[in-house]
């Protein structure tokens, strides 16, 4: 790919988004999100004499992750500014109001122009991208400052652009990174076939400090306390889509007398909570049950952002959603730490966290209804099997901590 072609895509997803805004509200959302940027940004730091840490994630995911680094620096470097920005609006619209960053943007689109004139406005001393996101002008107009460049919690898989005879433009960009840190060994011996191998460091996944974080900081949510308070036996299905919900309701149909469903899905829209209702007669909406605490039912539906991490505490089966879809499964560690038992659908073969929790013996894939049910009702009725499935999800998540640390002991020998 050559940077015409660069920014014919570019242009080409702008339109695309463009469209997609007059019947989409995420869409609209991301072209909204980015009017008068440049204005916005101008007025927010060009009064800063601080020296600025700039933060990317690309969305919320990659945010949780890179979550633990963030808050070490606000901590080890109280006086820099730090900048979060976001590519779209699931990240940007529910953590613009975080805390622990000075300010919260979204990333404005990758031209030349746009690239060098962010660099030029907020003269970052470091700049951390999460995961993902390589941006060919920004990048490049970032290591023409001299400044350290970080990419986080990196995975490269075999089969990646990078590694391909065409990929000569991606692996340009791999060489602006003043060092990547990546998740295992695999992607280290990977990545040395392209940049030095003096560049790469093995630090692991930070998600799994993050999920530690969240346990040993576990904050109860007074109105699930209550609703959990009686009931016998509990699933919590977390980031759920309508595949997964067909097989939950599948499962409830024969089992709802002895088995109470906590569901959090994946899109909160008005529409698919009343899909969800539609297959759970009777279902009870989190968003009454806060009011009401006396409420009850079998099944709850989340109808909020926010709450799920913790939700898994009150588990005794963990549900983790995504296992159907193209993108495959969501944060199957959120539950694990907790020692649960975690369930999920059979597209989980890009996520080595899934495959680590299979081999581990914390984690089961499954991949008709009949198995969901199977093996649901197998840990319902063995609590000793239950128990020690959730042991091994548990030290799983306990034996993989310690990212945040080892990158944060570079930042502290290299940031000056």
């Amino acid at each position: 790919m050559s940077t015409v072609l660069y920014s014919l895509f570019l242009y080409s997803y702008r339109a695309g988004i463009f469209i997609a805004s007059l019947f989409d509200q995420k869409a609209r959302l991301w072209i909204q999100g980015r009017k008068d940027l440049f204005a916005r940004l101008k007025a927010a730091l060009e009064a800063n004499t601080a020296p600025v840490i700039w933060v990317h994630c690309a969305s919320l995911g990659e945010f949780e992750q890179g979550r633990t680094i963030l808050e070490t620096l606000r901590k080890e470097y109280p006086s820099h500014k730090i900048l979060l920005t976001f590519f779209s609006p699931s990240g940007y619209e529910i953590r613009k109001n975080y805390a622990y960053a000075d300010w919260v943007f979204y990333l404005p689109l990758d031209t030349r122009r746009n690239a060098a004139d962010f660099v030029h406005l907020v003269k970052p001393v470091l700049t951390i991208f999460v995961k993902y996101e390589y941006w060919y002008h920004l990048l490049h107009a970032l290591k023409a400052t001299g400044r350290p460049i970080l990419l986080i919690s990196a995975l490269f898989r075999e089969h990646s652009v990078f590694f391909k005879p065409y990929g000569g433009f991606h692996r340009n960009m791999l060489r602006c990174f003043t060092h990547i840190f990546v998740q295992d060994d695999e992607s280290k011996n990977r990545l040395a076939s392209v940049i030095p191998a003096t560049g790469i460091t093995v630090a692991g996944d930070t998600r799994f400090d993050r999920v530690e974080q969240i346990a040993s900081g576990f904050e109860s949510i007074p109105a699930i306390e209550t609703f959990t308070s009686d009931r016998p036996f509990l699933l919590v299905a977390g980031s759920t889509w309508p595949d997964d919900e067909k097989h939950l309701a599948a499962y409830m149909k024969l089992n709802s007398s002895n088995t109470t469903l906590i569901i959090a899905p994946h899109e909160i829209n008005k529409d698919h909570i009343k899909e969800i209702e539609s297959r759970f007669p009777g279902a009870l909406l989190f968003s009454r049950l806060k009011d009401q605490p006396s409420l009850k039912s079998q099944v709850l539906i989340i109808d909020n952002i926010g709450m799920l991490s913790r939700l898994y505490h009150y588990a005794d089966i963990a549900y983790i959603g995504g296992g159907f879809n193209k993108s495959g499964i969501h944060n199957t560690l959120e539950a694990a730490v907790f020692a649960r038992p975690v369930l999920f659908g059979p597209n989980y073969q890009k996520f080595s966290e899934a495959k680590a929790l299979i081999k581990k013996r914390g984690g089961i894939s499954y991949n008709t209804e009949d198995q969901l049910i199977e093996t649901i009702n197998k840990l319902k009725e063995d609590s000793v099997l239950r128990t020690a499935l959730g042991a091994n999800a548990g030290r799983l998540v306990h034996e993989n901590t310690g990212a945040t640390r080892i990158i944060s002991d570079y930042i502290r020998e290299n940031l000056r």
